[in-house]
């Protein structure tokens, strides 16, 4: 039986995202008009200023915030289904700082190009992952949400340290903290094209695994009773959360939260089935950070203010909600 929010939303977003997108390009410290964006995206003209501002600039900037966002909804949404915890994220669970970390260390010994950048944050968020999981495993109630989230929290703070003494250390301080935080103003067209064969990769993992993901996050046993193999999904899921997160944060910095709230008004909207979850959460992740990109831009207009300070005004108070709310019980 088709879920009808579900169906609206799918319509729905693709518009938003597609206006919204127009608007991030046309509104900064300069104003564009819409005619002079299509001609820009339509009949680009080398020797045009305003062209070239759009395309060099402001049109990876947009399409960057609108895959990153997406590519985090949808972790957090595999993150939640796979350990039926309502904290799981990819920034509350460290992950995203240990692909910061990886990112580091790449910068510092191996001088890498922006595909070595994107592996070393591949392996960063799996690290991550294991280190955290593993704690977790052996820590008493490690897997209650309240515990896990402080444990992801430690090791992406012990992550997120031992980047910034080596940088201090090896005097690139400045390079390394756009990667821990959201550097979309930093974004040029051979980000995005880098990005999205990784993207494609985690988002179709992210599909294929939907309906397994859903039968998971009825418990470990009910998903075991139904033929199910929970150990081999749970490593195909947090494969799927490290590609997409790895990627993400190489070439966007670290976002946080997005992974967190988002996917949590997915599920009110459209119910438990992580077959309309997934895709739902990255259309709405696509489409809140690129108008909170848009949003930061106007808080003390001319000046920009950052947007992870603006993600952060909106998506902290429902952290703090959902902590007041769930507490220690386990579960989605």
């Amino acid at each position: 039986m088709p879920n009808k929010r579900a169906v609206l939303i799918l319509l729905s977003c693709p518009i938003l995202l597609v206006f919204g997108t127009f608007l991030s390009i046309s509104y900064g410290a300069a104003i564009i008009s819409f005619q002079d964006v299509g001609h820009a995206i339509f009949h680009y003209d080398s020797t045009h200023i305003t062209d070239n501002i759009i395309i060099t600039s402001r049109l990876p900037r947009a399409l960057g915030a609108v895959i990153i966002g997406l590519l985090l909804a949808v972790s957090g949404a595999i993150m939640q289904g796979v350990t039926r915890n309502y904290l799981a994220s990819p920034s509350i669970m460290g992950v995203s700082e240990g692909s910061a970390f990886f990112v580091t260390l790449a910068i510092i010994f191996v001088t890498a190009s922006s595909l070595g950048l994107m592996l070393f944050s591949f392996v960063g968020s799996l690290a991550a992952i294991a280190l955290v999981f593993g704690i977790a495993k052996i820590a008493p109630n490690g897997f209650q949400p309240v515990r896990l989230a402080i444990i992801g929290i430690v090791i992406g703070t012990f992550f997120s340290s031992l980047a910034a003494g080596l940088a201090h250390f090896f005097q690139i301080s400045q390079s390394v903290s756009f990667w821990y935080n959201a550097r979309l103003d930093k974004l040029d067209m051979g980000d995005v094209y880098l990005i999205l064969p990784f993207a494609c990769i985690g988002l179709i993992m992210a599909i294929l695994l939907s309906k397994t993901v859903t039968i998971l996050s009825l418990g470990e046993e009910t998903a075991a009773g139904l033929g199910t193999r929970p150990a081999l999904i749970r490593t195909a899921a947090m494969l799927a959360v490290a590609v997409m997160t790895g990627s993400a944060v190489a070439i966007g910095g670290n976002v946080a939260f997005i992974g967190l709230v988002i996917p949590h008004i997915a599920r009110y909207l459209v119910g438990t089935d992580y077959r309309w979850i997934i895709p739902c959460s990255g259309l709405l992740g696509g489409v809140f950070l690129c108008f909170a990109d848009i949003l930061s831009r106007f808080v003390n207009y001319p000046y920009e203010t950052p947007v992870t300070i603006v993600i952060s005004v909106i998506c902290i108070p429902f952290f703090i909600y959902l902590v007041y709310r769930k507490g220690g019980a386990p579960g989605v």
